[in-house]
C-alpha cells in the first residue's frame, strides 16, 4: 500500500507522513474522495477505531487494521529519534520508505539511507511467482523487499545491462506513448547486444511483459528503489529519457547517487528543466520567447499583468500535464488562477507568463548525437495556441504554415541542441504568429508525439536516440520529413461522459485519456479518418446547432456557417449567433434558452432525435459551470450528441466534409502510404532486427477517396451521405 501511495504521485510519500491538508476528506469519510485513504489514516491517528471506521465506510476491517499497523509504527519512528536496527527493519518492512523515515525523524534521506545500509537493513530480490506454488517456478519477474534475507535469483555476471525506467501510472499526461518509447528502446538494446533490465510499475503496459526486457522489475519509479536495483544489477547506466517526466525528474539525483546516465547529461536536463537557467540561455542565443515572471504574491502577479497586459497565463511549478494552469483575461480571473494554483503547488512559487492570442501552436520531435541534429520532424497543432499539446488535433508534416516558419523552427532546434550538447531524444514547444517564432519550452526526453511522428514518417526515432545514447555513431536521416505525399493526423480521445459534471470545453489544462492516427493523402481525408477513429460520428441528419461566443469567431466562423448550408444542413442558433447569421445572409433557426419559455427551446432541441452535431465555441477563457454555454456543452456529452469547441477545429471539420470525394472511407495497410519505413532506418546504420522482433507499434490504418465536388445543396447532401454510408457511421 505504501508503494502504491508514492507512485500516485503529488509530492505522496506513503500512506502516512504527507504534508497535505486532507480537512475536506475527514469531514465525511463515508463519501469516497481520492484521499480518503489518506484521511482514514488520520483518522486512526487521532483515536477513531477500526470497527467504528468499518461500519461508517463499509471496508473489511482486516484492511482497517492493517492500516492502523502503519500508524502505530508512524508515531513510534516519530517518537524514536534515530531509530535502531529492529525498529528500522520493522518500519521498512512495513513499506516505509527513506524519505518518509527522514520525515518523520528529522534526519535527511542519504542519512538514512547510510545507516540502514550501515545496519544491515537492506531488500532482498523476489520473483513474482506466476505458478500459484504449485511448481517451481522460473521466471523474470522480479521485486524487492525487506520481509526477506537471501536473494531468489543471482544476477548474472558478464552481460551488459542496462536499466530503463518505465513511465508509471496511465494517468492524463502520461500514458501508453511513452511505454511505446520504452518498448522500442528495450528492442533497440536487445539489437545492439545489450540486456535491457525494465522498471516499471504498472501491469497494463507493454513494457512489462516477460518478453520485453532481460529482467524486469515491477517497483515504484522512486530514487531509492532505482539505487537498489543499481546495487544489485551493477549495470553499464541508465536510460531516462523514454518514460516521460518522471524518470526524467530523477537525473540529477542519479548523478549525486553516482549513477551513469546514459545520453545527455543531467546537468545540461537541468538547464533546460530550470526555466531561470533555460530563460538565460534563450537571450543568449538570441531567441524569442514569451515574457514572463516567477511570483510569490497577488500583488506580484497583478503588477506583471499590468506591465504586459491581458491575457496572462498561470502555471504552477512541478505538476503533470498543465494541472491548474489557467489563462485570465483580467483580474478577477487571476486571482481565481493563482487560488487554484496555490492548492496545487503551496511550496514553489507561480510562474506567469504573456498569454499569446492568435498564435499557432508547433512542435519539433528532434534526436541529437553529442549536440548535432540526426532526425527532426516538425508538427502542427490544429487548435491555437491555449489548448494543452496533449489535448491538440495533430498534423504532420505541417500544412497550413510558412515554409520560412519551418525553417527557422528546425534553425532553433539546432542551436539548442548544440547549446545543451544534446544526446538522445528531446521536444521543443513553438509559438508562431505572422511569421515571428517563439519558444515555449524544451524538454529533453522522447515527447508523447514520438510514436505518432516515427509511424507517420516510417524512421523509428526511439531506435535512432537509443544508438546515439549508447554510443553509435548515427547518421543524419536523409531526407527533411516534409515533403511526404500523405498526412498523418493524431485527434485527442475524450471522457467527459464518464465524469459527471465536467466541462467539455479545451483549455490549457490536459483533459483526454487516448488518442488515435490516421493517414490519408490529404489533410480532410486523414482528419475525418482520425476523427471517426476516436469516436466522433458524422452528422448523416444534417441538424447543426451553432452557439458562437466573441464577435472575432463569429466572423471567422461566417464562410464555414455558408458551407454548411451549401451541404444542406439545417443551422439552428443561440441568439445573437442566429442574430449575426440573419445578417449576414445565413438562414437559421433561432432557439430560445429554457428561462426564456419561448418555443422552440434549446432544452427540448438537445437530443438525439432533434440535432446530430453541436458547434458550441465558449466566449474568452473564463469557463463557469452553469452558464448558458456550459449547459449546452454538459447536455450534448449527456445525450452523445458530436461536440466541437474549438474554432480553428470546427472550420477543419466543415471544410473536410465539403472537400472529401464522393466514396465512402476505404481501407489499405500502412505499407501503402509509408513504404519502404524501416529500411530507411536501417539505412541509417542500424543493425538488422531478429525475424521475430518486427517494427513494434506499426498498425494498419485507413484510406478514402481523392477530392472533388460540386458546391450547390443537392450535391452537398449526396457527398455527405456517400463519406459515411448508414451502416458505417461510426468507425472505432
Amino acid at each position: 500500500m505504501q508503494k502504491g501511495c508514492r507512485m500516485l504521485g503529488d509530492g505522496i510519500v506513503g500512506l502516512v507522513g504527507n504534508d497535505f491538508n486532507i480537512r475536506r476528506s475527514l469531514e465525511d469519510l463515508s463519501r469516497p474522495t481520492p484521499r480518503r485513504v489518506f484521511a482514514l489514516a488520520e483518522a486512526l491517528r487521532r483515536g477513531r477505531g477500526v470497527a467504528a471506521l468499518a461500519r461508517s465506510t463499509g471496508i473489511d476491517p482486516w484492511f482497517l487494521a492493517k492500516m492502523a499497523r502503519i500508524v502505530a509504527l508512524r508515531d513510534e519512528l516519530a517518537a524514536s529519534g534515530a531509530p535502531r536496527e529492529p525498529l528500522l527493519r520493522r518500519v521498512k518492512e512495513a513499506g516505509f520508505s527513506d524519505p518518509q523515515i527522514a520525515r518523520l525523524t528529522g534526519a535527511t534521506e542519504e542519512e538514512v539511507a547510510a545507516r540502514r545500509r550501515r545496519l544491515g537493513v537492506v531488500p532482498a530480490v523476489k520473483q513474482i511467482d506466476t505458478l500459484a506454488a504449485e511448481w517451481p517456478v522460473r521466471t523474470n519477474y522480479l521485486y524487492m523487499t525487506y520481509q526477506g534475507r537471501e536473494d531468489d535469483v543471482e544476477p548474472l555476471r558478464g552481460e551488459k545491462r542496462v536499466l530503463i525506467l518505465g513511465s508509471g501510472a496511465y494517468r492524463i499526461g502520461s500514458s501508453v506513448e511513452f511505454d511505446w518509447c520504452c518498448v522500442s528502446a528495450a528492442a533497440a538494446l536487445r539489437r545492439l547486444g545489450y540486456a535491457p533490465v525494465v522498471v516499471n510499475c504498472n501491469p497494463e503496459t507493454v513494457s512489462t511483459d516477460y518478453d520485453m526486457g532481460h529482467t524486469l522489475y515491477f517497483e515504484e519509479l522512486t530514487l531509492e528503489r532505482i539505487h537498489d536495483i543499481w546495487r544489485k544489477e551493477k549495470p553499464l547506466g541508465i536510460l531516462l529519457a523514454f518514460g516521460g517526466q518522471i524518470p526524467n525528474n530523477h537525473a540529477l539525483a542519479c548523478a549525486r547517487a553516482g549513477i551513469r546516465v546514459f545520453g545527455t547529461q543531467p546537468e545540461d536536463i537541468d538547464r533546460a528543466e530550470d526555466r531561470h537557467k533555460f530563460s538565460t540561455l534563450l537571450d543568449e542565443l538570441g531567441v524569442a520567447q514569451p515574457a514572463w515572471v516567477e511570483v510569490t504574491s497577488r500583488r506580484e502577479a497583478r503588477r506583471f499583468a499590468a506591465e504586459v497586459g491581458y491575457p496572462v497565463l498561470v502555471r504552477p511549478s512541478y505538476v503533470l500535464s498543465g494541472a491548474a494552469m489557467r489563462i485570465a483575461a483580467d483580474d478577477r480571473a487571476l486571482e481565481a488562477a493563482l487560488r487554484s494554483a496555490a492548492e496545487v503547488s503551496r511550496e514553489h512559487p507561480v510562474v506567469i507568463s504573456k498569454f499569446i492570442e492568435g498564435a499557432k501552436e508547433l512542435e519539433a520531435d528532434a534526436v541529437a548525437s553529442r549536440g548535432t541534429i540526426v532526425a527532426v520532424a516538425v508538427t502542427e497543432h490544429v487548435e491555437n495556441a491555449g489548448v494543452h499539446s496533449g489535448d491538440a488535433t495533430v498534423v504532420f508534416p505541417p500544412q497550413k504554415i510558412y515554409l520560412e516558419t519551418v525553417r527557422r523552427i528546425r534553425a532553433i532546434t539546432a542551436r539548442l541542441a548544440e547549446a545543451l550538447s544534446i544526446t538522445g531524444p528531446f521536444n521543443v514547444q513553438f509559438l508562431a504568429r505572422d511569421n515571428e517564432v517563439m519558444v515555449i519550452e524544451c524538454n529533453l526526453r522522447a515527447s508523447r508525439s514520438f510514436p505518432f511522428i516515427s509511424k507517420v514518417s516510417g524512421v523509428d526515432f526511439v531506435d535512432l536516440a537509443t544508438r546515439a545514447m549508447m554510443g553509435e555513431e548515427v547518421q543524419p536521416v536523409p531526407t527533411p520529413l516534409l515533403d511526404l505525399d500523405y498526412v498523418g493526423v493524431k485527434a485527442p480521445q475524450f471522457s467527459f461522459s464518464r465524469i459527471k459534471g465536467a466541462d467539455p470545453a479545451l483549455r490549457v489544462e490536459m483533459a483526454s485519456t487516448g488518442e488515435v492516427a490516421c493517414l490519408g493523402r490529404d489533410l480532410a481525408e486523414a482528419f475525418l479518418k482520425a476523427i471517426l477513429s476516436a469516436g466522433f460520428k458524422m452528422p448523416v441528419r444534417r441538424e447543426v446547432l451553432l452557439s458562437i461566443g466573441s464577435d472575432r469567431d463569429k466572423v471567422r466562423f461566417l464562410p464555414s456557417a455558408r458551407t454548411l448550408r451549401d451541404l444542406g444542413f439545417t443551422l439552428y442558433a443561440t441568439r445573437r449567433t442566429s442574430e449575426f447569421l440573419k445578417a449576414h445572409g445565413v438562414p437559421n433557426v433561432r432557439l430560445y434558452k429554457i428561462q426564456e419559455r419561448r418555443k422552440p427551446s434549446l432544452y427540448d432541441h438537445i437530443v438525439p432525435s432533434r440535432l446530430d452535431l453541436i458547434i458550441n465555441i465558449p466566449l474568452g477563457y473564463d469557463r463557469r459551470e452553469l452558464t448558458d454555454g456550459y449547459i449546452i456543452r454538459r447536455r450534448s456529452i449527456d445525450f452523445g450528441i458530436p461536440l466541437i469547441t474549438n474554432v480553428q477545429l470546427a472550420e477543419l471539420f466543415v471544410k473536410s466534409i465539403a472537400t472529401r470525394g464522393s466514396e465512402a472511407l476505404g481501407i489499405e495497410p500502412y505499407d501503402a502510404y509509408v513504404t519502404g519505413g524501416t529500411g530507411l532506418t536501417r539505412a541509417m546504420g542500424a543493425p538488422e532486427p531478429a525475424q521475430d522482433e518486427g517494427t513494434p507499434g506499426m498498425v494498419p490504418v485507413t484510406k478514402g477517396a481523392g477530392v472533388r465536388g460540386r458546391s450547390n445543396r443537392d450535391a452537398g447532401r449526396r457527398r455527405l451521405e456517400r463519406l459515411v454510408p448508414p451502416d458505417q457511421a461510426v468507425l472505432a
